[in-house]
């Protein structure tokens, strides 16, 4: 098989090693280059390939057909619009071109969604990790308009300590998280909720989000549990998204909740529904699980870059 010149910006965080890792197994991809500032000239192994970090102003952007931006919300922008002006395909895994985001979006990389909208685009806007758990959750009811209009869709998720980052940070330290649970950015003010409630209009929905997110005391995964109130009520739930999600080699629509266990290192989105008991209005119960760092980021990447390369859309990438 011929190998696409991959190029990976942001290389030494979460997101970019693990970009590299799958880049280096992938059958049909190879690493042109490495990019990370503060890591650069140190060396890291990835199965059997060892690379060293190169600063960004030292790369080559035409040496790559394909680049992976995991740099910094705010800094990716500029070097998404140089590696383009190099002529290459750019997936970036930052907010900057996002819905919700970005006045200039670009086409919204949340693949079993929107499939159609990325054939033959330049630049991909790779979701956010949140934001996956939830949509591919919501998808099935907001495109058949079964969320209730003027609803409030409550969604409760933690995350791994991953999805916060390389960068040191006392709040991080092993000590201070392990064995303890707590919220953060409370009062609905994450910044992924713009992302979210741009695509809930997009689809087609009249509601909002009321997100809380968590700090999981564990590497990585994410669990989501999201309320939705309905429209009407569906006698049969699930059967609704096992007929959405038909084929979707990434999505699995189980009786049981899904664990965390179930999903890392994985590069799958486990979601199961439940009709929800003791309420007035009809209600669903659905709990998301993704691993943060494959399907919330650098999983679903190459899954879209499989897709723009027109490889098959599971290539290289752990199921």
């Amino acid at each position: 098989m011929h190998k696409v010149a991959v190029g990976i910006l942001g290389a030494s965080g979460y997101t970019g090693r693990e970009l590299c890792g799958l880049v280096a197994r992938h059958p049909g991809m190879e690493l042109a280059f490495a990019a990370a500032n503060g890591q650069r000239g140190q060396r890291a192994r990835f199965g059997a390939s060892e690379i060293t970090f190169l600063a960004p102003d030292d790369v080559k952007l035409d040496d790559a057909q394909m680049v992976f931006s995991a740099l910094p919300h705010g800094a990716s922008a500029g070097w998404v619009d140089a590696a383009r002006q190099a002529g290459a395909r750019v997936i970036d895994l930052s907010s900057d071109f996002r819905p919700g985001n970005s006045p200039t979006a670009a086409p919204y990389g949340l693949t079993e969604i929107m499939r159609d909208t990325l054939a033959g685009a330049e630049l991909v806007a790779n979701p956010g990790c949140y934001p996956t758990a939830v949509l591919i959750g919501l998808a099935p009811l907001l495109a058949r308009g079964l969320v209730r209009a003027g609803a409030t869709i409550n969604v409760n998720a933690a995350s791994g300590v991953t999805g916060a980052g390389f960068a040191p940070k006392q709040e991080l330290m092993f000590a201070e998280v392990a064995e303890d649970f707590r919220a953060y950015a409370p009062g609905n003010v994450h910044r992924h909720l713009a992302e979210m409630n741009a695509l809930v209009r997009e689809l087609g929905g009249d509601a909002d989000v009321l997100f809380t997110p968590y700090l999981l005391p564990v590497a990585r995964g994410i669990l989501a549990t999201i309320t939705v109130p309905l429209a009407t009520g569906l006698a049969h739930p699930a059967a609704l998204w096992r007929g959405f999600y038909a084929g979707e080699p990434f999505v699995e629509v189980v009786d049981s909740p899904p664990s965390l266990r179930d999903v890392v290192h994985r590069n799958v989105v486990r979601l199961s529904v439940h009709a929800a008991a003791n309420v007035r209005q009809p209600t669903l119960v659905i709990v998301a699980a993704i691993d943060n760092l494959l399907k919330g980021a650098a999983g679903q990447a190459v899954q879209n870059a499989n897709l723009l390369l027109g490889l098959d859309e599971r290539l290289g990438l752990p199921a």
